[in-house]
C-alpha cells in the first residue's frame, strides 16, 4: 500500500509539472479558472499522497483484521493502527529487512503484524506473487524451545498461562508420530513443510521445536482455528512490520492493545 501511494503521488507530481509547462496555452478566463482549480487539486494530492506513504512506511499504518484467528482479542473487521517504528526503521526498497533505531525487540506477548512467509500461501498465490499481511501473537523468540501438549503451550519446558486464548473446539486431538526423529521434525517444520499436513495432526500436539535465531513463533489467540507458525514454520524477523497499537473501529471497542 505504501508503495502504491508513493507511485500515485509521483505520478501526480509529474502531472503537476506538465501542467505548469502547458498553462501558458490557456488564454480565456474560463480556461484559466478551470486550469487553476484542477492544478490546485493535483498539487495538493501529490504532496498528500507522498506524505501519507512516508508516514505509513516509517511510522503508523492502518490495518483491518482479515479473519477470526485472533478471537476474542481482536475480531474480524476490527480496524487498528500499527506502530511501525517501535521495532526500528527499514531502509526503503531493500530486501534485507534490516532495521535501525529500534526502541525494543519483538517479545513474547506482543501482537504483531507481519508479511506472511511464502509457506503460508497456497500454490496459486505464490505463483501470482501475492503478498499478505497476518496478525498473530508472538509466543517465543530465537533460541526458545516450544511444545504444545494437549492444547497447552510450553516454552522452555514451562507451561504458559494464556488467559487470552480461545479454544473453540472442546476435543483434544491425539498426537501423531509424523517423523522418526526430532531432527526431521525440526527441519520439516522450519522449512514450512507442515503446512501441507492435515491440521488435526499437529493442532493440539506440536513439537518440541527450537526457534531459530532471528525468528519468532507466532500463534493465533483463537488457537483451534488459526493457521499459524505451527504449520508454516518460524517467522523471519525481516517479515515483521509492526506492533498492534490502538483499536479505533468500531468505536465501542476503542482501546490500546
Amino acid at each position: 500500500m505504501e508503495l502504491k501511494l508513493f507511485l500515485a503521488g509521483c505520478t501526480l507530481f509529474v502531472a503537476a509539472m506538465i501542467m505548469q509547462v502547458l498553462k501558458r496555452y490557456f488564454k480565456t478566463n474560463k480556461a484559466i479558472k478551470i486550469f487553476k482549480q484542477v492544478y490546485s487539486w493535483v498539487d495538493t494530492a501529490w504532496s498528500a499522497l507522498i506524505m501519507a506513504s512516508f508516514i505509513m512506511f516509517f511510522f503508523v499504518q492502518a490495518f483491518q483484521i482479515p479473519s477470526g484467528s485472533m478471537r476474542n482479542t481482536l475480531l474480524e473487521g476490527d480496524h487498528l493502527f500499527v506502530n511501525k517504528f517501535i521495532y526500528g526503521f527499514k531502509v526503503p526498497f531493500t530486501s534485507s529487512g534490516k532495521r535501525y533505531f529500534a526502541m525494543k525487540n519483538v517479545k513474547p506477548g506482543d501482537i504483531v503484524v507481519f508479511q506472511c512467509p511464502p509457506e503460508a500461501l497456497n500454490a496459486l498465490e505464490r505463483e501470482q506473487g501475492i503478498k499478505k499481511d497476518y496478525i498473530k501473537r508472538c509466543v517465543a523468540v530465537g533460541g526458545d524451545k516450544v511444545e504444545i501438549k494437549d492444547k497447552k503451550l510450553f516454552v522452555n519446558d514451562v507451561a504458559i498461562d494464556e488467559s487470552y486464548v480461545t479454544l473453540g473446539d472442546t476435543r483434544v486431538l491425539k498426537a501423531f508420530d509424523l517423523f522418526t526423529n526430532n531432527d526431521d521434525y525440526q527441519k520439516s517444520w522450519q522449512n514450512g513443510k507442515l503446512a501441507i499436513v492435515p491440521a488435526g495432526f499437529i493442532r493440539d500436539n506440536f513439537g518440541p521445536v527450537i526457534i531459530p535465531e532471528g525468528h519468532y513463533m507466532m500463534l493465533g489467540d483463537n488457537r483451534d482455528f488459526s493457521f499459524d507458525s505451527r504449520f508454516w514454520g518460524p517467522l523471519p524477523d525481516k517479515n515483521v512490520k509492526g506492533k498492534a497499537l490502538f483499536l479505533y473501529w468500531p468505536i465501542k471497542r476503542w482501546r490500546l492493545i
